[in-house]
């Protein structure tokens, strides 16, 4: 119960960063940027753990974190998405 707890609390302050530092205005609702910043997260640890199959994996980390929610939101207006 805590890590999901914990997860939500990290995802809205990646979120909210991200949004904060991406040019443009970023209308979206709090369960959005919460989403927002786990998707950002889960994308950053995809790419931080390329190719390192049988090792543990090693954490994003809060800035490829946050790089990686602004890759979504880039993604996202570019498919459409306002």
């Amino acid at each position: 119960m805590f890590r999901l707890i914990a997860a939500l609390f990290s995802g809205l302050v990646v979120g909210l960063v991200a949004r904060f530092v991406y040019l443009g205005a970023v209308p979206m609702g709090w369960w959005m940027t919460i989403l927002l910043g786990i998707g950002g997260s889960l994308l950053a640890d995809l790419v931080v753990n390329r190719g390192d199959v049988g090792r543990p994996a090693r954490p994003a980390g809060f800035i490829a974190s946050v790089v990686g929610a602004m890759a979504l939101i880039f993604i996202g207006r570019h498919m459409g998405w306002h």
